[in-house]
């Protein structure tokens, strides 16, 4: 009897709440926000954005007290060292960018709800969203990884299509919905031979279940990395199965399609990186030329279709921004190839890009959001002698396209490059460098094109049809702020960005 006794006793396991608090904190406010907005009045709706907002504010505050890195919590009562959940520094840096990415989204939609988007339901998908993307990183075990990357997932499918009426928010989030669910079949396809290869879902456990896989098991082991890698190639809209992203960028909301890009491709290749670097060491002779073969693949297509965009084509300027996106997933995903060619210490190199491609990114999001008030077909040549009316906006503008060009006064881009770049050398990948190398000349070009445009004189038609201007809105002001100022104190100082790489290493 005092046996069984201590064997109930030995399966119940305290959770640290502490460590779980950042995502469970904007989950809640989510289930807040959704009960709440079932008894208020419309007059009263624009406090639920309020309300996300300071969600957002907690949970990234939530990070502070778990600045050292040493949390897990869910962990086997046979093996303390195999958790389901970790904070440690790879964690902490990636939910600070969801978070933060998050929360400048959230600026940036509060006049979009009071006007065409139904607020309860977006703040709920959105703060859903971030929960879902913030557990993500923390996650060490196949099935945990599984069920946060769907929670990110699929209320980002009703974001895109939340503009009822709107035939390209639909069209949008149907082709975004489907390569989703596709992705998910086969990485759940993958997961399972996995399972079924290693007999334990535990990240660390896999890895060392792949190292003495059976000869006849060892062909389904090869099948389940091979499919558990494209499933994830999805998600981060690698080529060749980036083909949603321009109609689904240029179909939802502006914020939304910002935040896709940003927080959306970090839930990708934090997955990625968990999946290759901690439970697949052992098949880095599989998947470390594919990703190689990957990245200069989608870095090149990315560049010459962003090369090609008209500027007076309709919706060119998130069309370009969009393909630029598809251009820098290519540059994040050489440090995860070098990794398998040199050590872990490479994916400190896709951290720090993810980092500053975030900021600046989301800026340039703003930036379009603020034009598209007046120019909704937000075209290139929409931007036209912005410098003239909007000069701030302008060189908030000029900056982040020459941050996401690499050039001064956007030394955080360059710094972001040159790490990448030596990772690739590093690791012997001399051919990738020099395909990258090629790539960063292909996007001056369209990047500084885009510059040019913004300080351009206006011409005297486009003067005499100017739209009467309206004032910006105080969130979008601010997001903006925060973007460049982040994006300035990162040039100043690009040190720090390197400095949170090297201690987000698991």
């Amino acid at each position: 009897m005092t046996v069984a006794a201590d064997s109930v006793t030995s399966l119940v396991q305290s959770v640290d709440w502490a460590a779980v608090a950042p995502p469970t904190i904007t989950a809640v406010v989510a289930l807040i926000v959704l009960v709440a907005d079932l008894f208020i009045d419309q007059r009263r709706k624009p406090l639920l954005g309020v309300a996300a907002v300071t969600g957002l504010v907690a949970s990234l505050l939530a990070l502070v007290p778990l600045r050292k890195g040493d949390r897990s919590t869910f962990c086997l009562t046979d093996n303390a060292a195999a958790c389901s959940y970790t904070a440690d520094h790879f964690t902490l840096v990636i939910q600070f960018l969801v978070f933060g990415g998050a929360l400048l989204t959230a600026l940036l939609s509060l006049t979009e709800t009071r006007r065409k988007l139904p607020a309860g339901e977006f703040w709920f998908l959105l703060l859903s969203s971030a929960a879902g993307a913030a557990l993500l990183p923390a996650s060490r075990d196949l099935a945990t990884l599984v069920v946060a990357l769907e929670v990110a997932s699929l209320p980002a499918f009703a974001l895109v299509g939340l503009r009822r009426g709107d035939r390209l928010s639909s069209e949008a989030a149907l082709k975004f919905f489907l390569s989703s669910v596709a992705a998910t079949a086969v990485t759940l396809l993958g997961v399972s031979f996995v399972y079924a290869t290693t007999g334990t879902m535990h990240l660390t456990q896999v890895a060392a279940g792949l190292e003495d896989v059976p000869g006849q098991l060892d062909t389904l082991a090869k099948a389940g990395v091979a499919l558990t890698l494209v499933g994830f190639a999805f998600k981060t809209a690698a080529v060749p199965f980036h083909f949603w992203v321009p109609d689904t960028y240029v179909g939802a909301p502006l914020p939304i399609a910002g935040y896709l890009s940003v927080v959306g491709k970090a839930v990708g290749f934090t997955g990625l990186i968990l999946v290759t670097v901690i439970a697949f060491p052992g098949y880095a002779d599989i998947w470390g030329p594919a990703l190689a073969v990957l990245a200069a693949l989608t870095m090149t297509a990315g560049n010459v279709a962003a090369l090609r965009q008209s500027a007076t084509r309709a919706w060119s300027a998130v069309r370009l921004l969009a393909w630029s996106s598809v251009a820098q997933a290519g540059y994040l995903l050489v440090p995860i190839a070098a990794a398998a060619y040199s050590s872990d210490v490479q994916i400190g190199a896709t951290v720090a890009y993810a980092l500053m491609y975030a900021v600046v990114n989301l800026g340039a999001f703003a930036v379009a959001a603020l034009v598209a008030r007046t120019r909704p077909l937000n075209r290139i040549s929409d931007y036209r002698g912005l410098y003239a009316t909007r000069p701030l906006t302008a060189l908030a503008m000029g900056f982040f396209l020459l941050c996401l060009a690499g050039l001064p006064p956007g030394i955080v881009g360059l710094f972001a490059k040159v790490t990448v770049f030596s990772a690739a050398v590093d690791a012997g990948l001399g051919w990738l460098a020099v395909v990258m190398g090629v790539n960063v000349v292909i996007a001056l070009y369209y990047y500084l094109q885009w510059t040019a445009v913004l300080f351009r004189a206006p011409e005297a038609a486009e003067t005499a049809a100017e739209p009467t201007r309206r004032r910006t809105p105080a969130s979008v002001t601010v997001a903006v702020a925060l973007a460049a100022a982040a994006g300035v104190v990162l040039s100043g100082y690009p040190q720090l960005v390197l400095r949170f790489a090297a201690t987000s290493l698991f």
